[in-house]
């Protein structure tokens, strides 16, 4: 694999630049690097957690007394299986009122619909003929917005996201009421949601406050600095003294006090770093970090190390920027990290948002990924003045979800996995399609609109999906033709 290659791939997988510069030094390839096993990382200088992240991202490790290990994941007993908790919802008077007054009138309005209603005329005190008929409209109101029988409901779905999407613009708009912040929107943004893209093309979190947090400046400040990643460079300066052989820290005052940093913080932290452990001291006000041998590399490698160690925040939000809306303070990030934002103090675990798709449903759940799919690309329409039914986006997001991981529109999920072969085919690589579907024999029952269409028959939906038979009488009347 080439250096160029080894670098997007190490990139595409969420790792660092510096990082990946540092792992270049020694590996030229993922499989050298996913061989060297974690021991030697850290002695190359990452971190032991940061050693662990990149050998989970490129998804392989040097396995060690293969024979062992397998007794030892024979002998665990298995994990029990989890408890199913089920909260029922309790009607309050109101809706238990109106409730009854649908069944009783024998219509079909969802409960949704009724406790809606309920909410709504929660304080008018209407008598039972104005509720019974406010129920009748909502009913006429949802018979009508049904879809009728053997509609084409994907088809219908398609263009009503499609048409609109030609007239999105391809620009990348700054987040509104934050200066310096870009988030990709318009057609590329739709096109990234659809994708199921791992990592979107710009990261970035909305984080509301809580408490003090979101009423004091200077507390979000704080929080803020908390959350924001800060690398040694960020706070302070690293002199090379070749002479002695070693690396001097001057410690920049006002940057380390606006971060909340003091230099105790720094000694500790590097002295977590493996390239450097056991050589970082004070002196004075300044830090030192002594070789223990006399070599230009082991200095340069230990500059490489420490150079970019992190010193406070959370991996992978490189900035963190506060705004104000409503009164209460908030923060708007560049990059993104859900697992972690979540056990920050201050932060409104219950609210917080992020626009990576992928990472929603790996921190909180398929269902979470699905209403965040729903969320985001009615957003990003909305932004671009686009008035799309949300219900041809729930489709979307329903399809790209029901098999409980999200999958991409695309040949690589939900139109690669089609029943029918000329479906399949007609989207992309045709002749693998059809090669593949005649050496396993499989069959194509023409349910759907493509392949109807490529076979020249009408489509089985709509008025395909029905049959008229005539069958008329003899002049006499006694036999049928």
């Amino acid at each position: 694999m080439a250096r160029k290659d080894t670098i997007k791939a190490l990139t595409s997988r969420g790792i660092s630049e510096e990082t990946t510069a540092l792992l270049l030094t020694k590996y030229t390839s993922l499989t050298a690097i996913a061989n060297a096993g974690e021991a030697e990382l850290v002695n190359l200088g990452l971190m032991e957690e940061e050693a662990a992240s990149v050998l989970a991202k490129i998804g392989k490790r040097k396995a060690s007394a293969p024979s062992k290990a397998k007794k030892e994941v024979e002998e665990i007993e298995p994990v029990a299986p989890m408890e199913e908790v089920v909260k029922e919802y309790v009607l309050n008077e109101g809706e238990t009122r109106l409730k009854e007054m649908r069944d009783r009138l024998g219509i079909e309005l969802p409960l949704k619909v009724v406790v809606d209603i309920a909410a709504r005329i929660k304080n008018a005190d209407l008598p039972d003929d104005k509720c019974e008929a406010l129920l009748r409209r909502a009913n006429e109101m949802y018979v009508r917005h049904k879809m009728d029988q053997n509609e084409s409901a994907g088809v219908m779905a398609a263009h009503s996201i499609g048409e609109p999407g030609t007239q999105m613009n391809m620009r990348t708009f700054h987040y509104a009421g934050v200066a310096n912040v870009n988030v990709t929107q318009g057609l590329p943004r739709l096109i990234e949601i659809v994708d199921a893209r791992r990592i979107p093309s710009t990261p970035s979190m909305n984080i509301p406050l809580i408490g003090t947090a979101a009423e004091d400046e200077m507390v979000a400040k704080f929080v803020a600095s908390n959350i924001e990643i800060t690398t040694l460079l960020d706070v302070a300066r690293v002199e090379t003294d070749i002479t002695n052989m070693r690396l001097i820290i001057v410690p920049e005052p006002r940057k380390m006090e606006a971060k909340g940093i003091t230099e105790d913080d720094i000694v500790e932290r590097l002295g977590k770093v493996k390239a450097v452990k056991g050589m970082v001291q004070k002196d004075g006000f300044e830090i030192v970090v002594t070789s223990d041998e006399p070599s230009y590399k082991k200095l340069q490698l230990m500059f490489d190390a420490i150079k970019n160690a992190k010193i406070k925040g959370i991996d992978g939000i490189t900035r963190a920027i506060l705004s104000k809306t409503e009164g209460t303070w908030k923060i708007i990030t560049e990059g993104s990290n859900l697992k972690e934002v979540l056990k920050v103090e201050g932060v409104d675990a219950d609210n917080v948002m992020t626009n990576s798709i992928l990472e929603v449903a790996d921190v909180l759940g398929i269902e979470a990924a699905r209403n965040s799919i729903i969320h985001e690309a009615m957003g990003t329409l909305g932004e671009a003045g686009l008035d799309v039914d949300i219900r041809h986006i729930m489709l979307v997001a329903d399809l790209m979800t029901n098999d409980g991981y999200v999958k991409a529109i695309g040949r690589h999920g939900v139109s690669g996995k089609k029943s029918s072969v000329l479906a399949r085919a007609a989207f992309e690589i045709t002749a693998a399609h059809l090669l593949h579907a005649a050496m396993v024999g499989e069959t194509d029952p023409l349910e759907g609109v493509t392949e109807n269409i490529i076979v020249g028959q009408p489509v089985t939906l709509g008025t395909g999906a029905v049959n008229l038979i005539y069958t008329p009488k003899k002049k006499n009347g006694d036999d049928k033709i």
